[in-house]
């Protein structure tokens, strides 16, 4: 249910992702398949897992 949201209203958008503890993760949504959230930031690719998330939001 989340992936669908994600890729409907945040794919090629920056946002911020809270998954627990004190890292937020900051990236523009690449993809979002198979329960995995991909961020790019800088070049680099963030893979994440979409049961993980906590909060998400635009940056």
């Amino acid at each position: 249910m989340l992936q669908s949201f994600i890729v409907e209203h945040y794919l090629e958008s920056a946002v911020d992702v809270y998954c627990g503890g004190p890292d937020i993760f900051k990236g523009k949504v690449k993809a979002c398949a198979d329960n995995v959230l991909t961020l790019e930031n800088k070049g680099k690719l963030t893979h994440l897992a979409i049961d993980k998330i906590v909060a998400l939001w635009a940056q």
